[in-house]
């Protein structure tokens, strides 16, 4: 048994060197995951550091409590107005394309590895959500984005398919444990954990915003901690009742992410590091629990059901699915080739040890070395394939700047940032002359590192970003005013080329 000071040791250790390897992955485009995965491996009892770990009940605890945070944050952070348009391919994506992956690799689970039919159907569950968070790391750290829809529409999939993935696995647990338990049985249960936890999503957001608003804490440090014991509640409180705690959090914090209430920036940005302190947690957590010696005999079995998932199960799922919508097919192909594993399946696959099923031990190692290649293959060929099917658009990164601004039911504006963009009518103008509606203020104008400030003689130049205090009836007019095209520098730019 290590002291407790040692255990601390190990604690702020790991969690150093998890931060700073968040470096490597930016500068080589390795997949944060399977560094905090690696780094919990070689401190894990077969690695240099021997720490010996087993404990897949409190393994699972921390993942869970984990998963709430990022989940939560995810939908928190989601942007509504790139989403509304993707929502319904995302919600088939998301249930009936999550049921599709699990059924395929079921069944060649069942195949490669000799399971019954419902260990096969089980391991096809707990492998059947995707983490778009692995693909959007690698994607900064190239410097490219993906064009529209296909940024909202892979965020929305891999925020809203956890809980369908945790149903079906939970489900197929229990026809594992409960005799004479048939599949007609989930049917009514689907309905009762789908419809449970959305509306206690729905119904604790509209409370969260009815409290925050009129808590009026003497200590803004305080709203972040009441946040924290809200989302804890939303989760609890869906269990409770049946539903599916995930969803709950998951829908809470994608309508408090529409909502304006006091201070929200600042939560946002507490929560934003609380998920990155989750995801430490819980992967280096996972790799501590992890025996790779155990791994290698079912490396062959796991690279072959690997590759059957990345080409025929999830792209079968994702074309089945997307055949109603008007999405071209080059895209279908960008969407099927994204669907990397991430840290759900593992959190999953420490489920069937707390039920004693008997394949509990082969599930483990399969699913994580299935995540750990899927992350490795796909992840580091994603770039090559957004430009092979010219999907890739320039990368452009959250501007911060040196001012801030709450909106609060007090003040009747928002800040708002607009670009000047290339042949825009704007270009060469100073503000006075754009003649803004009397109660917008333009505040800051971003050029490149720097940031002007404001004035009435200042002249707008190609690619600035303007900071601008709009008033709630102004919107239109602002968005009027940058996205208006010069015909004249249009054509004098074609004839320059």
């Amino acid at each position: 048994m290590m002291s407790f000071e040692m255990i601390l040791f190990w604690v702020a250790l790991l969690m150093f060197v998890s931060v700073v390897s968040s470096k490597i992955s930016d500068r080589f485009a390795i997949p944060v995951l399977l560094l905090f995965l690696a780094i919990g491996m070689l401190a894990g009892s077969e690695g240099i550091g021997r720490i010996y770990f087993d404990n897949a009940q409190l393994a699972k605890s921390i993942g869970v409590v984990a998963l709430i945070f990022i989940i939560f944050h995810g939908g928190f952070d989601t942007n509504w107005e790139d989403t509304k348009p993707v929502v319904w391919p995302g919600i088939v994506l998301s249930t009936l394309g999550v049921l599709l992956t699990a059924l395929i690799t079921g069944c060649f689970a069942i195949y490669i590895l000799k399971f019954s039919f419902l260990e096969g159907m089980l391991l096809g569950s707990i492998v059947s959500s995707t983490d778009a968070a692995a693909v959007f790391t690698i994607l900064r750290a190239r410097r490219i984005s993906l064009k529209k829809p296909l940024k909202p529409l892979l965020e929305l999939e891999s925020g809203s398919n956890d809980p369908m993935a945790v149903f079906l696995t939970v489900g197929l647990i229990s026809m594992l444990t409960v005799k004479n338990m048939s599949f007609a049985s989930l049917i009514p249960l689907f309905f009762l954990d789908m419809g449970m936890g959305a509306l206690i999503g729905y119904l604790m957001a509209r409370f969260i915003v009815f409290l925050v608003n009129r808590l009026k804490l003497e200590y803004e440090g305080l709203y972040p901690v009441i946040m924290i014991s809200l989302v804890l509640l939303t989760y609890a409180i869906a269990i409770f009742l049946k539903g599916n705690g995930i969803l709950a959090v998951y829908l809470a914090g994608l309508m408090l992410g529409r909502t304006d209430f006091p201070n929200k920036r600042m939560i946002m940005r507490f929560h934003g590091g609380l998920a990155w302190l989750m995801q430490i947690t819980m992967f280096v957590t996972l790799g501590l629990l992890v025996f790779p010696s155990h791994i290698v005999p079912l490396m062959g079995a796991g690279l072959l059901l690997t590759l059957l998932l990345m080409v025929v199960a999830r792209p079968i799922s994702v074309l089945l699915c997307l055949l109603p919508f008007k999405i071209s097919m080059f895209k279908k192909v960008m969407i099927a080739w994204v669907g990397l594993r991430g840290s759900v399946p593992i959190i999953l696959a420490t489920f069937p040890f707390m039920a004693g099923i008997q394949q509990a031990d082969t599930i483990f190692n399969v699913v994580f070395f299935v995540v750990f290649a899927s992350v490795l293959i796909q992840g580091t060929s994603i770039p090559i394939v957004s430009k092979l099917l010219k999907l890739d658009a320039p990368f452009t990164s959250r501007m911060n700047y040196p001012i801030e601004f709450e909106k609060t039911e007090a003040v009747d504006a928002d800040l708002l940032e607009f670009m000047v963009p290339y042949n825009g009518a704007a270009v060469g103008k100073k503000l006075y002359d754009l003649h803004f509606p009397k109660d917008s203020l333009a505040v800051l104008v971003g050029r490149g590192d720097r940031f002007i400030v404001a004035k009435g003689n200042t002249v707008l130049e190609e690619g600035d970003v303007v900071l601008a205090l709009v008033g709630k009836n102004d919107l239109n007019a602002i968005k009027a005013i940058f996205n208006t095209i010069d015909p004249a520098k249009m054509s004098q730019n074609k004839k320059d080329q």
